[in-house]
Protein backbone atom coordinates (compact mmCIF):
# COMPACT_ATOMS: atom_id res chain seq x y z
CA UNK A 1 0.00 0.00 0.00
CA UNK A 2 1.00 3.15 -0.60
CA UNK A 3 1.79 5.92 1.90
CA UNK A 4 -0.79 8.78 1.82
CA UNK A 5 1.15 11.92 1.47
CA UNK A 6 -0.36 14.90 4.04
CA UNK A 7 1.16 18.18 3.02
CA UNK A 8 1.21 20.55 6.45
CA UNK A 9 1.58 24.48 6.69
CA UNK A 10 0.08 26.94 8.12
CA UNK A 11 -2.01 29.36 6.32
CA UNK A 12 -3.80 30.94 9.12
CA UNK A 13 -1.84 34.44 9.12
CA UNK A 14 -2.59 34.87 5.28
CA UNK A 15 -5.26 34.49 3.02
CA UNK A 16 -3.38 34.91 0.18
CA UNK A 17 -1.44 31.69 1.27
CA UNK A 18 -4.30 29.32 0.65
CA UNK A 19 -4.39 29.22 -3.06
CA UNK A 20 -0.53 28.58 -3.33
CA UNK A 21 -0.75 25.91 -1.42
CA UNK A 22 -3.87 24.48 -2.85
CA UNK A 23 -1.82 24.81 -6.31
CA UNK A 24 0.84 22.79 -4.87
CA UNK A 25 -0.94 19.98 -3.51
CA UNK A 26 -3.00 19.85 -6.68
CA UNK A 27 0.41 19.33 -9.02
CA UNK A 28 1.73 16.74 -6.70
CA UNK A 29 -2.04 14.63 -7.08
CA UNK A 30 -1.40 15.05 -10.93
CA UNK A 31 1.42 12.96 -10.88
CA UNK A 32 -0.39 9.84 -9.45
CA UNK A 33 2.07 8.25 -7.92
CA UNK A 34 0.86 8.88 -4.34
CA UNK A 35 -2.81 9.78 -2.52
CA UNK A 36 -2.43 13.24 -1.22
CA UNK A 37 -4.08 14.78 1.37
CA UNK A 38 -3.69 18.57 2.23
CA UNK A 39 -3.66 19.88 5.77
CA UNK A 40 -3.60 23.75 5.58
CA UNK A 41 -4.93 25.86 8.49
CA UNK A 42 -4.13 26.67 12.10
CA UNK A 43 -2.31 23.60 14.49
CA UNK A 44 -5.51 22.17 15.83
CA UNK A 45 -7.35 21.82 12.58
CA UNK A 46 -4.10 20.69 10.87
CA UNK A 47 -3.41 17.77 13.97
CA UNK A 48 -7.13 16.54 13.27
CA UNK A 49 -6.73 15.88 9.70
CA UNK A 50 -3.65 14.16 10.06
CA UNK A 51 -5.15 12.41 12.61
CA UNK A 52 -7.83 11.48 10.51
CA UNK A 53 -5.46 9.81 7.81
CA UNK A 54 -5.98 6.44 8.01
CA UNK A 55 -1.82 4.70 7.39
CA UNK A 56 0.37 4.05 6.15
CA UNK A 57 1.18 7.95 6.18
CA UNK A 58 4.04 10.51 5.40
CA UNK A 59 3.61 13.87 6.89
CA UNK A 60 5.70 16.57 4.50
CA UNK A 61 6.50 19.83 4.97
CA UNK A 62 4.84 22.01 2.28
CA UNK A 63 7.60 24.90 3.46
CA UNK A 64 11.18 25.99 2.87
CA UNK A 65 13.60 25.58 5.96
CA UNK A 66 13.87 28.61 7.55
CA UNK A 67 11.20 29.89 4.78
CA UNK A 68 8.27 30.15 6.98
CA UNK A 69 8.26 30.70 10.80
CA UNK A 70 4.51 30.06 11.46
CA UNK A 71 4.27 26.48 9.57
CA UNK A 72 7.63 25.38 11.30
CA UNK A 73 6.34 25.66 14.50
CA UNK A 74 3.20 24.18 13.25
CA UNK A 75 5.20 21.48 12.02
CA UNK A 76 7.35 20.48 15.25
CA UNK A 77 4.56 20.49 17.38
CA UNK A 78 2.96 17.62 15.45
CA UNK A 79 3.06 14.33 17.50
CA UNK A 80 3.10 11.09 15.43
CA UNK A 81 5.00 9.16 18.13
CA UNK A 82 2.27 6.79 19.04
CA UNK A 83 1.67 5.63 15.20
CA UNK A 84 4.13 3.03 13.90
CA UNK A 85 2.45 3.70 10.93
CA UNK A 86 3.40 7.24 10.19
CA UNK A 87 7.11 9.35 9.62
CA UNK A 88 8.08 12.79 8.70
CA UNK A 89 10.28 14.29 5.97
CA UNK A 90 12.44 17.80 6.50
CA UNK A 91 11.60 20.42 4.60
CA UNK A 92 13.03 21.13 1.71
CA UNK A 93 16.72 22.93 2.03
CA UNK A 94 20.22 23.11 0.51
CA UNK A 95 18.85 20.91 -3.10
CA UNK A 96 21.14 21.55 -5.45
CA UNK A 97 18.41 21.63 -8.20
CA UNK A 98 16.46 23.73 -6.30
CA UNK A 99 19.25 25.89 -5.56
CA UNK A 100 19.58 26.11 -9.49
CA UNK A 101 16.06 26.98 -9.82
CA UNK A 102 16.49 29.54 -7.70
CA UNK A 103 19.18 31.18 -9.47
CA UNK A 104 17.30 31.19 -12.88
CA UNK A 105 14.19 33.03 -11.11
CA UNK A 106 16.80 35.55 -10.58
CA UNK A 107 18.01 36.03 -13.78
CA UNK A 108 14.10 36.36 -15.13
CA UNK A 109 13.33 38.71 -12.37
CA UNK A 110 16.38 41.01 -14.17
CA UNK A 111 18.94 40.03 -12.14
CA UNK A 112 22.34 40.81 -14.27
CA UNK A 113 26.06 39.41 -13.93
CA UNK A 114 27.75 41.56 -10.78
CA UNK A 115 24.28 42.49 -8.69
CA UNK A 116 24.43 41.76 -5.02
CA UNK A 117 21.72 39.16 -4.01
CA UNK A 118 19.99 38.99 -0.64
CA UNK A 119 18.59 35.52 0.20
CA UNK A 120 15.28 36.48 1.87
CA UNK A 121 14.09 33.71 4.73
CA UNK A 122 11.33 33.69 7.18
CA UNK A 123 13.72 32.57 9.77
CA UNK A 124 13.03 29.78 13.20
CA UNK A 125 14.66 29.29 15.90
CA UNK A 126 15.51 25.46 14.98
CA UNK A 127 19.53 25.56 14.37
CA UNK A 128 18.96 22.93 11.28
CA UNK A 129 16.74 25.26 9.35
CA UNK A 130 19.16 27.89 9.89
CA UNK A 131 22.26 26.03 8.54
CA UNK A 132 19.95 25.04 5.32
CA UNK A 133 19.38 28.60 4.61
CA UNK A 134 23.51 29.35 5.27
CA UNK A 135 23.88 26.25 3.19
CA UNK A 136 21.71 27.40 0.14
CA UNK A 137 22.98 31.41 0.28
CA UNK A 138 26.87 29.54 -0.28
CA UNK A 139 25.32 27.73 -3.19
CA UNK A 140 23.51 30.48 -4.78
CA UNK A 141 26.76 32.52 -4.56
CA UNK A 142 28.75 30.17 -6.02
CA UNK A 143 26.25 29.85 -9.00
CA UNK A 144 25.41 33.62 -9.57
CA UNK A 145 29.26 34.48 -8.85
CA UNK A 146 28.32 36.87 -6.98
CA UNK A 147 28.02 37.78 -3.02
CA UNK A 148 24.88 36.66 -1.16
CA UNK A 149 23.90 37.92 2.14
CA UNK A 150 20.86 36.49 3.95
CA UNK A 151 18.35 38.61 5.34
CA UNK A 152 15.54 37.75 7.70
CA UNK A 153 11.41 38.64 7.73
CA UNK A 154 10.54 37.53 11.25
CA UNK A 155 13.52 36.00 13.10
CA UNK A 156 17.00 36.94 13.65
CA UNK A 157 19.38 39.43 12.38
CA UNK A 158 20.40 41.28 9.40
CA UNK A 159 16.87 42.03 8.61
CA UNK A 160 16.22 41.81 4.83
CA UNK A 161 16.71 45.71 4.52
CA UNK A 162 19.64 45.78 6.34
CA UNK A 163 21.44 42.79 4.56
CA UNK A 164 20.19 45.63 0.83
CA UNK A 165 21.68 47.95 2.45
CA UNK A 166 24.80 46.47 3.31
CA UNK A 167 25.85 45.51 -0.17
CA UNK A 168 25.22 48.88 -1.41
CA UNK A 169 27.15 49.99 1.18
CA UNK A 170 29.99 47.53 -0.07
CA UNK A 171 29.69 48.62 -3.78
CA UNK A 172 26.80 46.79 -5.05
CA UNK A 173 24.05 49.70 -6.07
CA UNK A 174 21.90 46.93 -7.70
CA UNK A 175 20.78 44.26 -5.40
CA UNK A 176 18.44 41.51 -6.26
CA UNK A 177 16.58 39.81 -3.71
CA UNK A 178 16.06 36.02 -3.73
CA UNK A 179 12.62 35.01 -1.85
CA UNK A 180 13.31 31.86 0.10
CA UNK A 181 9.54 30.94 -0.34
CA UNK A 182 7.14 28.10 -1.81
CA UNK A 183 4.87 30.07 -2.09
CA UNK A 184 3.00 33.54 -2.17
CA UNK A 185 2.27 35.57 0.96
CA UNK A 186 1.67 39.20 2.54
CA UNK A 187 5.78 38.83 2.94
CA UNK A 188 6.20 39.34 -0.93
CA UNK A 189 4.75 43.21 -0.20
CA UNK A 190 6.84 43.61 2.27
CA UNK A 191 9.99 42.90 -0.07
CA UNK A 192 8.66 44.82 -3.42
CA UNK A 193 8.49 47.78 -0.99
CA UNK A 194 12.32 47.47 -0.27
CA UNK A 195 13.32 49.43 -3.92
CA UNK A 196 15.34 46.37 -4.50
CA UNK A 197 16.41 45.84 -8.42
CA UNK A 198 14.60 42.67 -8.61
CA UNK A 199 12.67 40.28 -6.65
CA UNK A 200 11.95 36.47 -7.65
CA UNK A 201 9.04 34.76 -7.44
CA UNK A 202 8.19 32.05 -4.98
CA UNK A 203 9.44 28.54 -5.86
CA UNK A 204 5.53 27.55 -6.25
CA UNK A 205 4.56 24.51 -7.99
CA UNK A 206 7.19 24.35 -10.01
CA UNK A 207 8.58 20.55 -11.16
CA UNK A 208 11.56 20.47 -9.23
CA UNK A 209 9.73 21.11 -5.92
CA UNK A 210 7.16 18.42 -7.00
CA UNK A 211 10.00 16.02 -8.10
CA UNK A 212 11.78 16.50 -5.19
CA UNK A 213 9.02 15.82 -2.79
CA UNK A 214 7.56 13.10 -4.19
CA UNK A 215 11.17 11.51 -3.70
CA UNK A 216 11.20 12.18 -0.04
CA UNK A 217 8.14 10.81 0.05
CA UNK A 218 9.57 7.55 -1.47
CA UNK A 219 12.54 7.54 1.09
CA UNK A 220 10.32 7.95 3.73
CA UNK A 221 7.91 5.37 2.35
CA UNK A 222 11.49 2.97 2.49
CA UNK A 223 11.59 3.96 5.78
CA UNK A 224 8.23 2.69 6.71
CA UNK A 225 8.75 -0.85 5.05
CA UNK A 226 11.97 -1.39 7.32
Amino acid sequence: MVPTMVLVADDSHDAQRTEGLRDLADAVARRDEVPVVPAFGPGPEVAATVDAVEGPLVVVPAFLAGGDLASAELFAGLDLDGRFDACATAPLGAVPSIVADLARRLAEAGWRQGDGVVLAADGTPAQDERRQVAAVARMLSRRVQSPVQVGYLSAWAPSVSDAVARLRRNGRPRVAVAAWQLVDGAERERLGDLGATAVTAPLGSASIVVDTLLAQHRAATARLAA
